[in-house]
């Protein structure tokens, strides 16, 4: 074990790195549950999608500490989960065998840019501050799935004349005043830096749930063939979408233009948190070398360690749409147990292994009610709005962009309207003060995929 993963070479010993994949495991944990609770919107069964959370997060998680022998933990992302069902299945109409296929797609355009290394060009092509800015917007986003989710919020359509309204229902009824209390549990929690939070403000607010009237028991089956029913139902959504997902995509060829800029969208999520999370962690932690950060931040490539972490990164989104689940990717969360000491891989091989004996819990996830995970939303939103923190605001010709990134995120409950409207900004700014050439070409092209779609959609 030393031999293999370099303990001593990276200052850490087992029982360091054991501490820490477990710190890991409990401060994510929670994505076993909120990943099935948004994704089983779409139909897809909550019971597979469980099984396909726990695969995809294990695999992912295995690929990342015995190939690259870093201490980071994958699973579905939040925000990209919440993208594949609210915007992708209901907002563009796609069916969610599709969603996956998409998904699938841009998994092979990741390997494939990061063998080649076209992932530092993509990423050079981006503004800084519409990196932080997408990122903050889809805290918004989310922010706003988890309140609505919870049906803390009524919103009332606007007709024609512009007139209506969006109230907030809290203390209203009991599901309500339950989301205040989870809400609250989950605030507590997180200020005192409590190991887990999010997992135990879900569990507490869950039980606190069940006098209430809001939590039915009786959707935790103890029935010993729930597992075996989820495994089938696993195998289901896996053929369909070898067989009904892929080939319909391309099918319809007036759909292209939207299939294309979806997988951009999905791909420029995933390598955003991916590369945010390398670098946020990497430099107060030494994992990766000072070479390995200035390459990274001026477009020079990896070396080997970081080149493998962004290889298994790409790896696990392919899987975990093939097992039925949205994008797989790296977790900030491993700051927890990089907090903790955990330095290479034996810390990422601990989470696999918890998340592989995590499945006996799939007959108790049906019982979990939107108000426990939709605070947990909320707090997600709340961390990824720290982004906002980093644009210069000062600088009309960056704001703007900026602005329409975060806040047609939200407004318009799509993560891809916010980011063309923030391309469209930016590249129109560059071209009418005369600076035309700092538009990257790939952000260029982009610009005119998402107009011709916005074109297309009007007609």
């Amino acid at each position: 074990m030393e031999k293999f993963f370099k303990l001593k070479f990276y200052g850490t010993n087992v029982r360091t790195e054991v501490v820490a994949g477990f710190t890991t495991f409990f401060t994510m944990a929670y994505i076993l549950i909120v990943n099935p609770n948004i994704l089983g919107n779409t139909g897809l069964d909550k019971g597979a999608l469980f099984l396909a959370t726990v695969f995809a997060s294990a695999i992912g998680t295995l690929v990342m500490g015995l190939f690259a022998n870093v201490p980071y933990a994958l699973a579905p992302g939040m925000g990209l989960n919440a993208f594949f069902t609210f915007v992708v299945v209901f907002g563009l109409g796609f069916t969610p065998y599709e969603a996956l296929g998409m998904v699938f797609i841009c998994g092979i355009i990741n390997i494939l840019i990061t063998v080649t290394r076209i992932r530092k060009h993509i990423v050079k092509s981006i503004p800084l501050s519409l990196q932080h800015a997408i990122g903050g917007g889809i805290g918004l986003f989310i922010a706003f799935i988890g309140l609505n989710d919870a049906r803390m919020l009524l919103l009332a359509p606007f007709n024609e004349y512009g007139t209506g309204y969006t109230e907030l229902l809290a203390f209203k009824t009991a599901p309500q005043v339950l989301f205040i209390i989870g809400l609250v549990l989950c605030v507590v929690l997180m200020a005192k830096k409590v190991k887990g939070a999010m997992l135990i403000a879900i569990i507490l607010t869950t039980l606190i749930g069940i006098p209430m009237g809001v939590v039915n028991i009786s959707g935790a089956s103890v029935n010993p063939t729930a597992i075996g029913d989820a495994f089938a139902a696993l195998g289901n959504v896996f053929g369909k979408a070898v067989t009904d997902g892929l080939p319909s995509l391309f099918s319809n060829a007036s759909r292209l233009p939207v299939v294309l800029t979806t997988i951009f969208a999905f791909s420029l999520s995933d390598t955003f948190d991916t590369i945010g999370t390398f670098i946020g962690t990497g430099r107060r932690s030494g994992i990766f070398s000072k070479e390995d950060e200035y390459a990274l931040e001026n477009g020079k490539g990896f070396s080997s360690r970081m080149d493998k972490a962004l290889f298994a990164d790409s790896i696990a989104t392919s899987v975990g749409a093939i097992l039925g689940t949205s994008n797989t990717t790296t977790y900030i969360e491993s700051a927890a147990g990089i907090e903790e000491g955990g330095r290479t891989g034996l810390t990422a091989v601990v989470v696999a292994v918890l998340f592989l004996v995590s499945i006996v819990a799939a007959p108790f996830v049906g019982m979990v009610p939107a108000q426990a995970t939709g605070p947990i939303l909320v707090i997600v939103g709340i961390l990824m709005a720290s982004s906002f923190a980093d644009i210069n605001w000062s600088d009309f010709s960056e704001a703007v962009p900026a602005f329409f990134a975060a806040s047609m995120m939200a407004f318009s409950y799509n993560i891809t309207v916010g980011i063309a409207w923030a391309f469209i900004s930016y590249t129109l700014i560059k071209i009418v003060t005369g600076k035309f050439k700092e538009v990257h070409p790939i952000l260029l092209v982009a610009t005119i995929l998402f107009l011709a779609n916005f074109v297309l959609a009007a007609i």
